[in-house]
């Protein structure tokens, strides 16, 4: 007998059976990191890499047809991988296509990551990038929209949080998919454990840990003090006012569903305009995993005709 209530993957989700509850794990994450960042020293087609210091590299991709005398709109894309695997060559397709339909700007930043530099030289690296990019003669500065996935979108949201409470570059939007927002989840939060595919607890706990100061002991064992802790993670952020538009996509089977939905509420009541777009059945990093299927398609099409409003762009 089949129980109606009973969990299932979207139906355009064919590869969901067959995709690993985790990623990075302690015993893998130095090979993933290794394999996640092939690619990164060359500049992208059609784009060039900027070296900024420290470092730290940003990713550019400009329209097809460009005047340097024009100032555009722009994006900042910030990778995920839990916040200790990863590069900015996972922004390549995206940045192109927002550069190539937006006529945009668009830069992804290789920010360094833990255990060798926790909080805060991620999100710095991050706002070392915004401020390039604001700096740049053929942006605007008042038209810069801020998007990332997963850890990225954690790393969005922080960083939305920084440039509001330094005030030096005001961001027009900020874009979070399946953002990672909370050091406090655990497996426990997932509506349906058995159906979390990519990233689950034991994942999360390693990857905060080790961005918090902890290493491998958890983000329990952080070094940081309340007052850090709070700037550290976006959701222990008392004050959420003041942020720009935003817009967050997370799928209902995603270890981050309920800290995205209750950072949305949370946005939503300190006044901020905040589109939530939650996927029935979709699973961390569907998109990405499973790029041509329907529902993935049209995530991202939706993440870009946000910043499409966001930015004014054509």
């Amino acid at each position: 007998m089949v129980n109606d209530d009973s969990p299932a993957f979207h139906p355009d989700l064919t590869r969901a059976r067959f995709t690993p509850r985790t990623s990075a794990t302690r015993g893998n994450r130095r090979l993933l990191r290794a394999l996640t960042r092939i690619g990164r020293g060359r500049a992208p087609k059609h784009g060039e890499r900027v070296d900024l210091g420290d470092g730290v590299t940003v990713r550019v991709h400009r329209p097809a047809a460009t005047d340097a005398r024009t100032r555009r709109p722009a994006i900042l894309h910030l990778h995920g991988g839990g916040l200790i695997i990863g590069s900015a060559t996972q922004g390549d397709p995206l940045c192109r296509r927002v550069a190539d339909e937006l006529g945009v700007v668009a830069a992804s930043v290789d920010y360094r990551m833990p255990p060798e530099h926790p909080y805060p030289t991620p999100l710095e690296d991050c706002y070392a990038a915004l401020r390039w990019l604001a700096a740049q003669p053929d942006v605007d500065p008042a038209r810069i929209a801020v998007i990332g996935e997963s850890a990225g979108g954690g790393l969005a949201a922080s960083l939305g949080l920084l440039a509001r409470d330094r005030g030096e570059v005001a961001l027009a939007g900020q874009v979070l998919a399946y953002p990672m927002l909370d050091d406090r989840t655990d497996e426990s939060a997932a509506a349906h454990p058995r159906m979390l595919r990519l990233w689950n607890g034991p994942s999360n706990r390693l990857g905060w840990g080790m961005y918090l100061g902890a290493g491998t002991a958890g983000p329990a064992a952080t070094p940081l003090d309340a007052a850090a802790l709070e700037l550290a993670v976006p959701a222990r952020r008392a004050d959420l006012s003041g942020l720009p538009p935003t817009w967050i996509g997370v799928g209902t089977w995603d270890l981050f569903h309920d800290e995205d939905l209750e950072f949305a509420r949370r946005l939503t009541e300190a006044g901020v305009p905040c589109e939530l777009h939650v996927i029935p059945g979709a699973y961390h990093g569907f998109d990405a995993a499973e790029p041509k299927a329907a529902v993935s398609r049209d995530f991202v099409a939706r993440q870009v005709e946000a910043l499409r409003g966001m930015l004014g762009a054509r």
